[in-house]
């Protein structure tokens, strides 16, 4: 009897398994359940109407136009580059059209798209116009493109497969999907383990692939690595690229375009394998990195732009489309979520879709709620992490970033312990981002410049603390990513939020330590931020601080006289040779102002030193032949000795009307800004404000008494 149970047990096994993988097409983000209801949907829900009508149009105009499929030859913007990402956009959009209407019209074009490739493909050798063979692609200049085609294209595939001919889909699958799942599995099997958003997109178009196509061993090696044995593949990558608070170290430009492999191939290994409940793998894993990189945006829309950033991303991408939806409907349905899908303006034509589109319909949306917050960094939340201080509403939110976090291995920059600044929607003290014309073909093929490595990643480039104009870990990553800062305090207090950090291994004999605050004050519409950066040695040393602004200097507590000709780079290397040295003071006791106006909003920095004082008025573009920087200005605090304080208190005030040609609250009410003392131990700071002496007190040793403002 116990023999007979065992047999039907395996029995039933087997066919379970069998089952899981049966094909019901189609089975992605639309899946043939669903298809009655989203086409009533799309005639039901304004956006869902909005986003199909959106496809439609592509997918019309796709159709009204000859297929042309190009042999490759350009590079990142080029013609074939350009054509070929076309071709995916518009397979996936026709594709949908025929789900939606069921004009098999659109179905035949993307069959004889395939077809096309099918006919060509394995004629193509490595692109001609990649820099090396490890990341040559057959159809675009890095295999990074060929990967994100097939995943676009694989569901374009899934969408249509029951009106394809039996003999059409042999040869798309024999003489396309095949040769491509070799190229990805075989000769880029590096990239297809390396831990690295490479690697995710190759393996989530792997792992799609094979539920698509009933190839269950693309989809175990895509999950559990070429060897299968979860050192690496999907899973591995949830575990070492994320933080438990699902924050994504190469940073938030970075995350943004890693969540839609990661998102995609959940949702197909969910629909195809519920039983492996990935979803709520590492603790809800995937719904948390959605969250977070929501939350490492400012309210215009754009993500904080740390490391190798184009600064335009906005979380109107398709990727968080698809993020949004699936968290929203696949996940957990937090109704702030709505907000964000009503801001990006469209969903997926999709099950996830239909549910946004439905409870938007429905009045279900309420403000996104950003919060002031530290998200951890590291696998395991142990290598710091971004420190982010918020005040006000949406409509005009005070945002601070201290980025405290890893080096975010190749696209990370040496700026430890990093300021941002927004306010009144826009950025007062930015990040550069990026040196990248991004798929401008004419601006280096469309990928990283020269002057990304000279300037783009030294540590003058950013607002943070430079000792002796050499940048963090002298510019080498091995160093850099073998180390992160640690955070000292974090409090997030109705009128007082704080995080300080501390980082000792960017130079060798100097430990630096900024602490960040905002800071209500009665009297003041907008909270004070007070900045405290410390650099801590034996030994004598120069230090640097720059700000990096956006608008216009308006007031100054010194005389500016600048350079009206023959200007001068301010240094020969790490950065400081693409500055120009505009003008140059030297200030007495130490201390002085300079105040901004900025999309018609006046801000004043009063800053003080613990040493004799300099401070320089600087531009880029110095030793920029092909003139690719970006133009920007600073005002750079500089002082020399072995134990350094820089105090800054940025005060918000006043505005300006254009069109009325009024102003208000110009002048700042700051005043008097002292250091009292200054250690290892303790940062103790004065301040005038309306007749009133106010105390800033840093206890660096005391955590139940960290910071004291009265």
């Amino acid at each position: 009897m116990n023999y007979l149970k065992k047999v039907v047990l395996v029995i039933f096994c087997a066919f379970f398994s069998l089952a899981v993988m049966a094909q019901t097409h189609p089975s992605l983000m639309l899946t043939k359940a669903n298809v009655v209801a989203v086409r009533k949907g799309v005639a039901t829900y304004p956006l869902l109407r909005q986003s199909y009508q959106t496809v439609k149009n592509v997918a019309d105009k796709a159709l009204a136009a000859p297929i042309i499929v190009p042999v490759p030859k350009d590079g990142g913007g080029g013609y074939t580059h350009e054509a070929h990402k076309k071709n995916y956009s518009n397979m996936l959009s026709a594709a949908t059209a025929y789900q939606i209407s069921g004009e098999k019209k659109y179905a035949d074009y993307v069959k004889n798209v395939l077809l096309n490739y099918a006919s060509q493909y394995q004629k193509w050798p490595l692109h001609p116009k990649s820099k090396n063979k490890a990341d040559a692609g057959r159809i675009f200049w890095q295999c990074l493109n060929d990967f994100v085609w097939q995943i676009y294209t694989i569901q374009a595939y899934d969408l249509v497969y029951d009106a394809l001919p039996a003999s059409d889909r042999k040869t798309i699958e024999t003489q396309l999907f095949a040769p491509i799942l070799k190229f990805f599995t075989e000769d880029k099997r590096e990239v297809f383990d390396k831990i690295h958003n490479h690697g995710t997109w190759n393996l989530a178009a792997v792992g799609i692939s094979g539920y698509v196509l009933n190839k269950k061993e693309y989809v175990e090696t895509a999950i559990k690595g070429s060897k299968k044995d979860g050192k690496t593949g999907y899973l591995a990558q949830i575990d070492q690229l994320f933080s438990p608070d699902g924050y994504y170290m190469e940073g938030p430009y970075y995350q943004r375009y890693a969540l839609l492999p990661f998102v995609l191939f959940a949702k197909a290994i969910n629909n195809y394998e519920p039983s492996r409940k990935i979803f709520e793998y590492r603790d809800k894993l995937l719904a948390k990195a959605i969250q977070t990189s929501l939350q490492t945006s400012y309210t215009d829309k754009t993500f904080f732009p740390i490391n190798d950033a184009i600064k335009d991303k906005t979380y109107e991408s398709i990727e968080l489309v698809y993020g949004v939806d699936l968290a929203y409907a696949d996940i957990k349905p937090e109704v702030d979520l709505l907000d964000i899908a009503r801001q990006q303006g469209r969903v997926i034509v999709s099950d996830a879709g239909l549910k946004v589109a439905k409870d938007l319909a429905a009045g279900k949306a309420v403000p996104f709620k950003y919060q002031t917050l530290f998200i951890k960094d590291g696998a395991k939340g142990e290598d710091g992490g971004l420190g982010i201080l918020r005040n006000g509403p949406n409509t005009d939110q005070q945002a601070v970033l201290l980025k405290a976090g890893s080096q975010g291995m190749g696209h990370g920059h040496f700026d430890r312990l990093n300021l941002l600044f927004y306010d009144n929607t826009t950025e007062i003290f930015p990040d550069y981002g990026s040196a990248r014309f991004h798929n401008i073909d004419t601006k280096n093929g469309g990928g990283y410049l020269p002057e990304n490595n000279t300037w783009a990643k030294q540590t003058v480039a950013h607002n943070a603390l430079v000792v002796d104009q050499t940048s963090h870990f002298n510019g080498e990553l091995a160093p850099a990513d073998a180390t992160s800062p640690s955070l000292l305090y974090f409090s997030n207090q109705p009128n007082l939020k704080v995080v300080s950090a501390k980082e000792a291994e960017a130079y060798a004999d100097v430990t630096m330590v900024r602490t960040v605050a905002t800071v209500k004050v009665d009297g003041l519409e907008k909270p004070l931020i007070i900045d405290v950066v410390q650099g801590l040695s034996a030994n004598q040393h120069q230090y640097d601080l720059p700000f990096w602004y956006q608008g216009q200097l308006v007031n100054t507590s010194f005389p500016v006289s600048a350079t009206t000709d023959g200007l001068k780079a301010l240094g020969t290397e790490n950065g400081y040779q693409h500055i120009w040295l505009n003008a140059s003071n030297k200030l007495q006791n130490n201390t002085g102002l300079v105040g901004l106006i900025t999309k018609n909003r006046f801000y004043t920095t009063h800053f003080a030193s613990s040493n004799p004082l300099e401070i320089k008025l600087v531009t880029i573009g110095a030793n920029d032949p092909e003139m690719n920087l970006v133009h920007s200005k600073a005002f750079m605090l500089r002082s020399s000795g072995s134990n350094q304080t820089f105090v800054s208190i940025v005060e918000t005030h006043g505005e300006k009307d254009p069109v009325d040609e009024t102003v208000t609250g110009a002048q700042a009410s700051v005043s008097d800004v002292r250091i009292l003392n200054s250690d290892e131990k303790q940062t103790a700071i004065s301040f005038m404000l309306n007749g009133k002496t106010h105390n800033y007190q840093i206890n660096y040793t005391d955590k139940q008494n960290y910071v004291y403002f009265r």
